[in-house]
């Protein structure tokens, strides 16, 4: 009981902390956060096109842009914040059976805070580069992944046309593991800021050179490699979300040039459904 109590409270409180968000604007809301970084992409997009060919409107712009508020105002932190503020108690309380005391969270709470939003940055990003080769790897989840795949035209929304689904993984072995080390909503707040940020930019129809740092930092040239249709590797390729690096350390990376033009989707893609309705409800119902 306990535990439950944990996950209503601190679900219900983001929820309540969400509504307030948007009936009460400021500069640390994430409702009109997430409008002013599509509404400055989107002007990226007009002002410097990569793809000159491609219209402002582009196709499935309006789906994507449902899917970005689908997902991100209804299965993104909710309940998984309380979810992660749960196993926190639960491996605290597990470590209290032993004498044991968390001392990772305790040495995370004493860093400098800009130290160790830096760690979280880090960790979520290297997690969340291993759920992403999971999603191509298990061919249950790809049948999920595919949502985000079925991208013909890219711009700055179709980064978040995503499936329900992927909140689920994505979230819960996020927010469970740094849950553990104390990190709370706040800190998870910020990282969607960033997150959203450069996820955003990745998937714009923008050019961004970054010269050296490219090997750090993802950059939409080498993203569109990840949803071309025809590309070497069988389970994909540049996996990264916010940091390329991990697809260089882990041979994973794959950018023979920049070009915008090449060839985006799957094989098979004819017989996937173009409409919201049908791709949610394609992986439960496909044989």
């Amino acid at each position: 009981m306990k535990y439950i109590s944990i996950f209503l409270q601190k679900t219900y409180n983001f929820f309540g902390y969400f509504i307030n968000e948007v009936a009460h604007p400021h500069w640390t809301n994430y409702f009109y956060w997430l409008i002013a970084l599509s509404l400055f992409c989107w002007g990226l997009e007009l002002l410097f096109p990569w793809r000159k060919n491609q219209k402002v409107v582009r196709e499935d712009f309006w789906l994507d842009g449902f899917y970005m508020f689908v997902n991100f105002f209804f299965f993104s932190m909710i309940g998984f914040y309380g979810i992660s503020n749960v196993f926190s108690e639960l491996f605290a309380d597990f470590l209290a059976l032993f004498g044991i005391k968390n001392l990772i969270a305790d040495r995370v709470s004493h860093l400098p805070y800009w130290a160790a939003l830096l760690i979280l940055f880090i960790l979520k990003d290297l997690i969340q580069w291993n759920i992403h080769r999971l999603l191509h790897r298990v061919e249950w989840l790809w049948e999920f992944h595919k949502v985000h795949h079925s991208v013909k035209e890219m711009g700055f929304a179709a980064h978040l046309r995503y499936h329900w689904m992927e909140n689920v993984v994505y979230k819960t072995l996020q927010y469970i593991p740094l849950g553990m080390l104390g990190y709370g909503l706040k800190d998870f707040f910020i990282m969607e800021i960033v997150a959203t940020a450069i996820g955003h930019l990745n998937h714009s129809n923008i050019r961004l050179p970054l010269g050296y740092f490219k090997y750090l930092l993802n950059h939409p040239q080498m993203h569109l490699w990840h949803h071309a249709k025809n590309i070497p590797a069988q389970y994909g390729v540049n996996f990264g979300i916010s940091l390329s690096i991990w697809d260089y350390l882990f041979n994973t990376v794959y950018y023979p040039k920049e070009d915008g033009e090449i060839e985006l989707g799957f094989s098979g893609e004819e017989d996937f459904p173009k409409d919201f309705l049908h791709q949610e409800t394609y992986p439960f119902l496909k044989k």
